[in-house]
C-alpha cells in the first residue's frame, strides 16, 4: 500500500513468521498504520487485540462491551485516525445498532471490525453467520482463508475503507483465527491522522441527513459490486465442475476436488456478480461449498443459475472440513436434503469416553452453584465460565441466553409469578408482591458487559429480584483479560477500579454484601436471607479466579483414607481433583490446588493439609 506518511519513521520487521489468524490481522491492521483499537474480548477473536496492545504506536483498550468499542473506533474514525474495533460473532449482535448507522455516515479515517465468527460452537451459544449482517447493513467483508490473507485482507482493508468512504468487516472463523500458517511481515507505515472537519450532513445521522446518505450507501453497493471481481481467484479454469467458495472452505476445496475449476470470494459482500455469471456460465456442473447458511448459494440463484448445489449435500450445522465434504459429495453420507438436516456422516473415529467440560479446581463459582443446587431455588444464569453451573453435578441454571440476560430474565420470571398470583387472587398485578425463589448469576466482567442496565431495571420497575456477581477478579472464561473492575488497563497499567458495591447502590440497591463463597454456611445465609427481602438485592461472591498468577493455596490436601468413611459427600463438590478410588475416594495430587474448600464437606475431618 501506499506510504502517505514520513518513511524514516518506519518501523521494520521485515521477515516470514508462523502466525495464527488473528496474529496476523493483528500484524497487518499495525503494519496499516492503525492508530486506535477498542475491543471486548471473546473467543475466538480476542488474540487480535491482545496482539496489538505489545506493539508500538497503537492505542488499545478493552472496552466494557462491543457497543461502546464500535462507537471508540467510529469516534476515532471520524476524526480521521485508522480504527478498528474485534469482536466475536455474537458480540456483533452488541455492536450493530452503531455499525449500521455508521454505514450510513461513512469514515474519515480506515474503520475496520474484524469479526470472527464460530462454526460449530466450539465457544459459543449459536452458530451465527455474520455474512447476513455485512448484507444488511450495506457494509462491504473480506473473508481470508489463511494467515497470509489474514495479514493482506486487515491491510487492504483500511484502504477500502478510505477510498470508499465505508466501514469495513474482516470476517474470520475459527479454524481461521487459530491455525497457523507462513507470512511474510513487512514494516508498519506511518499514516498521519487525517485532517478533521465539521461536517453535519454526513455525520449527524437525522432523518433528513439519515436520508440522503442513504442513497450514497446504494450508490457505493453498486460500485462495490463491482471491485468485488478484483477480490477473486481462479483455479484450474475450464474443467466440467466447478466449485465457488470462500474462507477455510477453500483449503479444503483445493484438497477435496484438485480437478475442478475453483472460484475463490475474498469480498463476500458485495458479491462478485460479473465473476460469478462468468464462472457459472463456463462450467457443467456448479457446486457451493461453504460453511453455515446457503448465503453465496442463494446469491448464485438469484442471478439465474438454478443448477447450483450446495446444501443438498453440505450441512449447514457447524463447521466443515475435508472429510465431510468427501464423504457428503461421494455418497458415502446421505445428503442433508434427505436426512432431515443431518448429515449423517461415518469417520470411522473411534468412540472415546464422553469428558464434559467442569469447573477448575479452587474454581470459587463452586461454592456458589453448590449452594443454590442446595437449595433448589431457580437460577438465571449467563455468559462466562459459570455457565458450568448448569452442568452436573449442579444442575443450577434453569437458562442462559446471552450476555447480561440474567438478570433482564430473573426480573421477567418474578414479575410473571407476581401477575400469575394476582389472578388467582384476583388484586392488581401491580400490587401484588413479588414471588421470591428466584437469582440471577452474572460474572463482574459480564456485570459490566451489559448487567448494570437490568439492574436499574429492576430498581425502576419494583422489582425484588437478588443478583449475585460472581466477582473473580478477572474476565475468566477468555483468558484472563482486564476489566473495568480490575484496576488495570489492556497493558496492564493502573487504572481506577469499578466499586461494585458502591455502583449497585448508586442505581438503588439497598442491600448489597459481600461475601466469600467459600464459606459455605455464611454464603447459604446471605441467599436465604436476601430471596427473602421484599426489595432488590446485591450478592457479590467474591474470591479470585484460581489461576491467577498471585494466587498460591499452598500444598495439596489429601483423604485418609482410615478416617474417611466412604460417605461420598465430597464428591458432590464436582471438584475433578476429588476421584472415586475402588470403593473409597482420593485427592489427585496433580490437580488439586490445595483451596481446601473440600473440607467442609465431609463431617468426620478425613480431608487434610499436607504438611
Amino acid at each position: 500500500m501506499g506510504n502517505s506518511g514520513n518513511t524514516d519513521q518506519t518501523i521494520h520487521t521485515d521477515n516470514i513468521k508462523l502466525l495464527l489468524g488473528n496474529e496476523a490481522v493483528a500484524q497487518g491492521a499495525w503494519e496499516a498504520g492503525v492508530h486506535v483499537v477498542s475491543s471486548y474480548p471473546g473467543t475466538p477473536s480476542t488474540e487480535i487485540t491482545e496482539t496489538l496492545a505489545k506493539l508500538p504506536g497503537v492505542y488499545c483498550e478493552w472496552s466494557p462491551n462491543e457497543k461502546v468499542s464500535a462507537e471508540v473506533a467510529i469516534g476515532a474514525a471520524i476524526d480521521g485516525a485508522r480504527a478498528m474495533c474485534c469482536m466475536k460473532h455474537v458480540g456483533l449482535n452488541v455492536a450493530a445498532d452503531p455499525l449500521f448507522t455508521a454505514a450510513y455516515a461513512g469514515v474519515n479515517g480506515g474503520l475496520v471490525f474484524a469479526v470472527a465468527d464460530d462454526p460449530g460452537l466450539f465457544s459459543s451459544q449459536n452458530d451465527q453467520d455474520s455474512r447476513f449482517y455485512a448484507l444488511s447493513a450495506h457494509v462491504p467483508m473480506l473473508e481470508p482463508s489463511d494467515s497470509a490473507e489474514c495479514f493482506e485482507f486487515a491491510q487492504k482493508a483500511f484502504e477500502l475503507s478510505e477510498k470508499y468512504d465505508t466501514p469495513v468487516i474482516l470476517r474470520l472463523t475459527t479454524r481461521v483465527s487459530h491455525s497457523r500458517s507462513p507470512v511474510q511481515t513487512g514494516a508498519r507505515t506511518i499514516v498521519p491522522k487525517k485532517p478533521y472537519s465539521k461536517d453535519i450532513a454526513k455525520y449527524v445521522m437525522m432523518p433528513g441527513m439519515a436520508k440522503k446518505r442513504q442513497a450514497v450507501v446504494k450508490e457505493r453497493d453498486r460500485v462495490l459490486t463491482e471491485v468485488a471481481n478484483d477480490w477473486v481467484k481462479l483455479d484450474n479454469p475450464g474443467r466440467k465442475l466447478g466449485v465457488i467458495t470462500s474462507g477455510i472452505c477453500y483449503q479444503y476445496v483445493r484438497e477435496v476436488f484438485p480437478d475442478a475449476s475453483i472460484l475463490k470470494l475474498g469480498m463476500i459482500y458485495p458479491l462478485p456478480d460479473r465473476a460469478i455469471t462468468e464462472f457459472a456460465a463456463s462450467v457443467e456442473e456448479l457446486l457451493v461449498v461453504e460453511e453455515l447458511e446457503p448465503y453465496i448459494e442463494n446469491h448464485v440463484r438469484q442471478l439465474g443459475f438454478t443448477k447450483v448445489e450446495g446444501k443438498k449435500y453440505f450441512t449447514p450445522l457447524g463447521e466443515l472440513g475435508t472429510e465431510k465434504i468427501k464423504n457428503a459429495y461421494s455418497g458415502t453420507a446421505t445428503p442433508v436434503a434427505e436426512a432431515g438436516g443431518n448429515e449423517g456422516e461415518k469417520l470411522g473415529v473411534a468412540d472415546a469416553p464422553n469428558r464434559p467440560p467442569t469447573l477448575c479446581p479452587g474454581c470459587p463459582h463452586r461454592g456458589v452453584f453448590y449452594t443454590l443446587s442446595q437449595l433448589k431455588l431457580r437460577v438465571t444464569g449467563d455468559i462466562g465460565c459459570y455457565t458450568l453451573g448448569a452442568a452436573a453435578p449442579y444442575k443450577a441454571i434453569d437458562a442462559c441466553i446471552c450476555m447480561g440476560a440474567s438478570i433482564g430474565m430473573s426480573h421477567g420470571m418474578e414479575k410473571a409469578e407476581a401477575v400469575a398470583k394476582a389472578e388467582a387472587g384476583d388484586t392488581d398485578p401491580a400490587a401484588a408482591d413479588n414471588i421470591r425463589g428466584t437469582v440471577a448469576v452474572i460474572g463482574d466482567s459480564t456485570f459490566m458487559h451489559s448487567g448494570i442496565t437490568g439492574l436499574v431495571n429492576i430498581v425502576y420497575n419494583k422489582g425484588a429480584s437478588t443478583v449475585i456477581i460472581l466477582d473473580n477478579s478477572i474476565t475468566g472464561m477468555t483468558g484472563h483479560q482486564q476489566n473495568p473492575t480490575t484496576g488495570k488497563t489492556i497493558r496492564m497499567e493502573d487504572t481506577h477500579p469499578v466499586d461494585l458495591v458502591l455502583l449497585a447502590r448508586a442505581v438503588g440497591v439497598e442491600r448489597v454484601r459481600v461475601v466469600d463463597p467459600f464459606d459455605l454456611k455464611a454464603f447459604r445465609e446471605a441467599v436465604l436471607e436476601e430471596i427473602d427481602a421484599a426489595e432488590p438485592s446485591v450478592i457479590i461472591a467474591q474470591r479470585p479466579c484460581a489461576l491467577l498468577k498471585g494466587v498460591n493455596y499452598g500444598k495439596p490436601v489429601y483423604i485418609d483414607t482410615d478416617v474417611c468413611r466412604r460417605c461420598g459427600a465430597c464428591m458432590r463438590l464436582g471438584c475433578p481433583a476429588i476421584v472415586k478410588k475402588g470403593d473409597g475416594y482420593g485427592i489427585d495430587r496433580s490437580l488439586c490446588v490445595g483451596c481446601e474448600f473440600c473440607t467442609q464437606m465431609c463431617r468426620f475431618g478425613a480431608i487434610r493439609k499436607e504438611s
